[in-house]
């Protein structure tokens, strides 16, 4: 009898180990405007000041914190476990980040951050929270963007951060690609330049180490179907389609299905993308992309209903921290979007 019990003890424990691994979760988030209330004469943020024409103040930037603490707590309470590593954009300044990863309930994940000025004329950057328990960084860099087009266009940089999960290597990007003012055709030849920058940093990290895995968050400004995605960055979105060194967009096909992080016009659009490198569909171990529990795609959009606008033209649409200059005490002209992966060892 204990011979047959030690056997089926262990295999027990086993199973109990391996469904107890939580999945590490990525996120990325624009944040829509998160501007701290000082006037900063180097920037172009007078609009967000207690004297600009949307008043904001201590009490609605208090606000937007605290929208911004729900959201990501609850984001951890899928798993009962902190994203790694959060993605944003739309952020003035390190110090709106400090306010953020001190909130009370995110303060336990003892978020680091990765941030640099960039020349936006408006001030907003790109960020990475990460945290390092799981993600052990080892170096970080801005990347400006460069339009062979316009030499002096000035947008946001390509953030870059590098390190290991679980002694794998990782390679980081987060973006905010330029924006289709003056309309969608017109400015694409932006988007396709930065696209074609960052698949050529992308190539060039898994020609040192193919091993590495390589992880592009942002805000595209295009959708995963359109020229400067599909095309010049490479980002596939079948996994039938996918080669060793390839890019695979796991928001394609959740595209195709009617899904959207943002809404214009009536119609759903998803700018908010997390494109992997193919290793991470097509190994068979170290770091590898997942499925939630239940779920259909590979990528997840997180909306729930306090997010989104209950009445009114916008109805149905993400709530945002204003229209005009009407205030609404909302979250961001965006929803979030994450994707699960997980260690496999051979």
């Amino acid at each position: 009898m204990r011979k047959l019990f030690l056997p089926i003890l262990f295999l027990l424990l086993v199973i109990t180990v391996s469904f107890a691994q939580k999945p590490i979760k990525i996120v990325f988030y624009n944040v829509e405007n998160l501007f701290d209330t000082i006037n900063d004469p180097e920037i172009r943020d007078d609009e967000f000041t207690p004297q600009g024409p949307k008043k904001w103040n201590t009490a609605k930037y208090k606000k937007k914190l605290s929208n911004l603490e729900r959201v990501f707590y609850d984001i951890a309470s899928i798993d009962k476990d902190f994203p790694v590593a959060i993605g944003l954009s739309e952020i003035e300044n390190r110090n709106v980040l400090e306010d953020i990863v001190t909130c009370p309930k995110l303060a336990p994940a003892n978020y680091r951050i990765v941030h640099y000025d960039s020349p936006d004329a408006r001030g907003v950057d790109v960020a990475m929270l990460y945290r390092p328990d799981i993600f052990k960084l080892q170096g970080s860099e801005a990347v400006k963007t460069v339009i062979p087009e316009r030499p002096t266009f000035k947008t946001r940089d390509i953030l870059t951060a590098w390190g290991t999960i679980d002694g794998e290597p990782v390679y980081f990007m987060v973006i905010h690609w330029p924006s289709r003012l003056g309309g969608k055709e017109q400015s694409e030849y932006l988007r396709v330049a930065v696209a074609k920058q960052m698949h050529a940093i992308a190539d060039s990290v898994m020609r040192a180490d193919d091993d590495t895995r390589v992880i592009i968050m942002g805000d595209f400004n295009d959708d995963p179907t359109d020229k400067s995605m599909a095309q010049a960055l490479g980002a596939k979105g079948r996994i039938k389609d996918l080669k060793e060194g390839d890019l695979f967009n796991p928001f394609t096909e959740m595209l195709k299905a009617g899904y959207g992080t943002l809404a214009y016009g009536d119609a759903w659009n998803i700018f908010d993308n997390i494109i992997v490198s193919a290793n991470m569909v097509l190994d068979d171990d170290g770091l590898l992309l997942e499925k939630a529990p239940k779920a259909k795609f590979y990528g997840n959009i997180f909306k729930q209903s306090y997010m989104v606008q209950k009445e009114g033209q916008y109805k149905g649409y993400p709530l945002r921290t204003y229209i005009g200059n009407n205030f609404q005490g909302g979250f961001s002209d965006h929803f979030p979007v994450y994707i699960n992966i997980k260690y496999v060892k051979d």
